[in-house]
């Protein structure tokens, strides 16, 4: 009896796209073995967070408000530098500040941003959406960290909240404000303010978010927001897909009541109590707090308010034209 001819083996067929899969993950594998490990990543205790290669290592932890909502902070820079903190706009998160932190903190100031209450990695509750508890969440994690001759500087509806905090829990704490496309005084067209927005406009923002809010997210990064709808604009889908990506971390609820908070608030009574130093920035093209209804009206409101006006910026400056913000900002922050 002889034994059946032994089959040969049957390689997987190179064009198969499983096949594919596995050589690319099999590849990329391979090159990560062959990299170096940095000595300080060998000896991380299991479990432990690895040390940064800033020389300032960024720390990422949250604070417990008195209602209760965890908030998420950054905490980056010299704990001796002078500190800086920012306020995200609606409906993102602190990294959409991340430009302006690493410029920051790289030149020796201390930097800190948090998510909003239902945005990013802050906690997804379902009340609170206002910028009293806005403002008073800012205040939490001032006073957690203690800071003092602090920065604040706002854009869109963080500009809201820091012109909130700033007038209600600012003083003795605050040396400067800035407020960069914010939607003070008040957004919303009412009988005192006749130049601004419908409320058909807002309504329109609240029914696009509940009927399709991933597609909406991407709608706004993609046209108003960067002026990427604008003949001749260099669009860029990393900033679109980073835009996205924030905003689809967040809550759809905190987003939804979001909406009547960044356009409802009047800011008239914050914006007259304030006595810092204020620098009032705002692109002449912004398409989504348009600047004749917002700074224009601000500044004169404000004891002691300077306005700069960009011509041709758009809302999301900060990221399209941080190259000019930041120094702008420096200046301002140091003079």
């Amino acid at each position: 009896m002889t034994n059946p001819p032994r089959a040969e083996p049957r390689l997987p067929d190179p064009a198969d796209p499983v096949r594919r899969k596995l050589l690319v993950f099999g590849s990329g594998a391979a090159l990560l073995a062959a990299l170096p490990i940095p000595p300080a990543a060998a000896q991380t205790a299991p479990g432990a967070t690895p040390p940064s290669s800033l020389d300032r290592s960024p720390t990422m932890s949250t604070i417990t408000t008195k209602d209760g909502v965890s908030i998420f902070y950054k905490d980056w820079g010299p704990r001796s530098g002078q500190p800086i903190v920012f306020h995200h706009g609606w409906p993102l998160s602190a990294d959409d500040w991340d430009s302006q932190m690493l410029f920051f903190a790289d030149k020796g100031y201390r930097v800190i941003a948090h998510d909003r209450r239902g945005h990013g990695r802050s906690a997804h509750v379902g009340e609170g959406h206002d910028m009293d508890h806005y403002a008073a969440d800012a205040a939490a994690v001032v006073e957690h960290l203690d800071l003092r001759d602090a920065i604040h500087i706002g854009h869109s509806t963080g500009g809201g909240e820091a012109t909130r905090y700033v007038a209600r829990h600012g003083r003795g704490r605050v040396a400067k404000l800035v407020l960069i496309g914010a939607v003070p005084p008040i957004m919303v067209k009412t009988a005192a303010n006749p130049g601004g927005l419908p409320i058909a406009v807002f309504d329109d923002f609240r029914r696009q978010l509940a009927a399709n809010r991933a597609q909406f997210y991407l709608d706004i990064p993609s046209g108003p927001f960067y002026g990427f709808n604008r003949p001749g604009a260099a669009v860029s889908p990393g900033v679109i897909q980073n835009w996205w990506r924030q905003a689809m971390m967040g809550g759809a609820k905190a987003q939804y009541d979001g909406i009547k908070a960044f356009s409802e608030t009047d800011f008239t009574e914050d914006l007259t109590a304030i006595d810092v130093p204020t620098l009032v920035m705002h692109g002449d093209d912004d398409q989504i707090v348009p600047i004749a209804d917002s700074a224009l009206l601000s500044v004169k409101l404000l004891k002691a308010g300077t306005l700069k006006v960009y011509e041709r910026f758009p809302h999301g400056m900060c990221t399209t034209h941080a190259d000019v913000v930041n120094p702008d900002l420096l200046f301002f922050i140091a003079g």
